[in-house]
């Protein structure tokens, strides 16, 4: 069958290119690059340029994460499907929330499961607050800046107002440039009689039943495909590859790379993300 298909006068089946876009966007850590720009471009950009694809299919399951790289990410696959005039369709696995929401509509269509979890059109920033605890031990923290703002939001000082304000004022404009994204994307099927960017979360059966507009439809990636594009069309995945010890679930030299105490914040930080939503 492979050798009929390479001969040139015989008409070969359509194919998609499947690309798989899973994990926390923006959080990179050792032996794994990552949901970010730099690491899918390649993928990315080879999932468009190889053959002719019938389609571009985004397997997307993602708690959210940096809005840069969602947002360059996402800006990417609309420039190639628009330069190549490539449809291109979102598949929601568990999650796609937040970033993971913001991926999906650089989708012409977002389908998912009646389970999965989709929303969150908002933008958060947690930290801590360590002030008390270093105090409690009698360490004391030194900050030199040469520049006023320097030390905004240090996490060994106490909180301070006029910080609080500034933060707010920068997650306000970062959600301003997420609710035009999504606007554009989703345009007229986005529910006008409520509010949409508030944050909220839906399962992919009440996102269709209330009539959000935040999906097109309940659906799984093979049959969705094989019903847009025929049952003999073929399936081209586009995934970042795992070292060799990733395959084996082994990570050397995690602590002594990095710092153990940030290997442990960074994963803390990254199950936290995905305990959001129940996973």
């Amino acid at each position: 069958m492979k050798l009929i298909q390479r001969l040139p006068f015989v008409k070969k089946p359509p194919f998609v290119a499947v690309l798989r876009l899973q994990g926390a966007i923006g959080m990179s850590r050792p032996g794994s690059p990552g949901l970010s720009d730099a690491a899918m471009a390649p993928l990315i950009e080879r999932a468009f340029a190889r053959g002719k694809p019938a389609a571009v299919a985004l397997l997307i399951n993602s708690p959210g994460g940096s809005p840069v790289q969602s947002s360059l990410i996402a800006g990417r696959i609309r420039r190639l499907a628009d330069e190549k005039k490539i449809p291109v369709h979102a598949f929601v696995e568990d999650v796609a929330a937040s970033g993971g929401y913001w991926l999906a509509c650089a989708a012409d269509n977002i389908w998912a499961d009646t389970t999965s979890v989709v929303g969150s059109i908002g933008v958060i920033s947690a930290s801590f607050g360590l002030d008390q605890f270093i105090g409690k031990y009698g360490i004391e923290r030194r900050v030199h800046t040469a520049g006023g703002s320097k030390s905004f939001m240090d996490p060994f000082r106490p909180e301070k107002d006029e910080d609080v304000a500034r933060l707010k004022r920068l997650l306000e404009d970062m959600h301003i440039s997420f609710k035009e994204h999504v606007t554009a994307r989703r345009g007229t099927k986005l529910a006008s009689d409520r509010d949409m960017f508030t944050g909220d979360i839906w399962t992919g059966r009440q996102a269709l039943a209330e009539n959000t507009g935040l999906i097109d439809g309940i659906g799984h990636v093979v049959p969705k495909l094989k019903e847009l594009y025929g049952d003999d069309i073929r399936m081209l995945d586009y995934a970042p590859k795992r070292s060799f010890f990733r395959r084996f679930g082994v990570q050397l030299g995690t602590e002594i790379a990095t710092g153990a105490t940030g290997a442990m914040f960074a994963s803390a930080e990254e199950r936290a993300m995905w305990a959001r939503y129940g996973l």
